[in-house]
């Protein structure tokens, strides 16, 4: 009872996308089946106490990364902070526990250099309609740094060619307006007026989509970019969310505001956005040490 009030509240009044809406109600199902041992239902909550929440961690952490652990703690947070509004509970359980240390990495990126030079290799792309919008895929994500998901939910009428820009849906379906480049606005007109050439039979409004003219599909997308990224890098993460994390290395490493940056990427807190700094000044020790003599 507690568990679906709970997924109704962030799904429709918080407006979770419906990953992470999936994302938490598996992760209350699992810690509702460990509780199972302890013969604790889901409908009374006031039974659960701190020690049950640290002993599903100490369960957790046998199998999986801290950082994974972590995300399915802060479900529980918010499961409880909702509980204790609600008043099925008095005390939060989950308030004292303490979330594992995880190891920071830096983000992921690519050589804009190699990128931009993949981009402009004739040979690579194929000039018909596969080809144009494969080529298309890879300018989006690293002219816009859009995120895989709302790549997928473009549609063409969120494409202004007039403006130059693109309207995207965030999480939380928070709408950013995103400028447009030249050379990815030619592309767009290249590539709308092949998809309307092919005449597919179900003439989908989806702005990207597959050879049959069906929508494009997350994985079809993670597929396409791993394929073309295998060209000009070698390391092992070669996602979508890599094009991403290269758009906001970029345009920081050339003096761009980080608050622009922000905004431009959708986050809803400048802490998300200052993991970037960090590759600018990792850049920045690798010059010093390349051309200081005493470095």
């Amino acid at each position: 009872m507690f568990l679906e009030r709970f997924i109704h509240y962030i799904q429709y009044e918080k407006r979770y996308s419906p990953h992470t809406v999936s994302a938490y109600q598996s992760d209350l199902e699992q810690f509702f089946t460990f509780l199972n041992q302890f013969e604790i239902s889901p409908d009374d909550p006031a039974a659960i106490t701190y020690q049950h929440i640290r002993s599903w961690m100490v369960h957790l952490m046998e199998d999986l990364t801290a950082r994974s652990v972590n995300r399915k703690i802060a479900t529980l947070r918010k499961y409880f902070k909702f509980l204790l509004r609600e008043g099925a509970i008095t005390t939060n359980p989950a308030s004292k526990i303490q979330s594992p240390k995880t190891v920071k990495h830096l983000p992921v990126v690519v050589e804009d250099e190699k990128l931009s030079a993949m981009l402009n290799d004739t040979g690579l792309f194929s000039d018909d309609f596969a080809g144009t919008r494969d080529k298309l895929v890879v300018e989006i994500l690293f002219g816009t740094g859009i995120r895989l998901a709302e790549l997928v939910g473009l549609k063409e009428g969120d494409v202004n060619l007039y403006d130059n820009t693109i309207k995207v849906l965030g999480k939380r379906n928070k709408e950013r307006i995103v400028p447009v480049n030249h050379e990815l606005k030619q592309l767009l007109e290249k590539y709308l007026q092949l998809k309307k050439s092919e005449n597919f039979d179900n003439n989908s409004l989806t702005l990207i989509v597959t050879n049959k003219g069906t929508e494009a599909y997350p994985k079809f997308i993670y597929l396409l970019v791993q394929r073309y990224l295998s060209h000009i890098s070698t390391q092992d993460k070669k996602s979508p969310h890599v094009l991403r994390h290269t758009f906001a290395t970029s345009l920081l490493n050339r003096g761009a505001d980080l608050n622009a940056i922000k905004e431009l990427l959708g986050h809803a807190n400048l802490s998300a956005t200052q993991v970037y700094t960090h590759n600018s000044v990792e850049r920045l020790k690798s010059i010093y040490k390349q051309a200081h003599p005493k470095a």
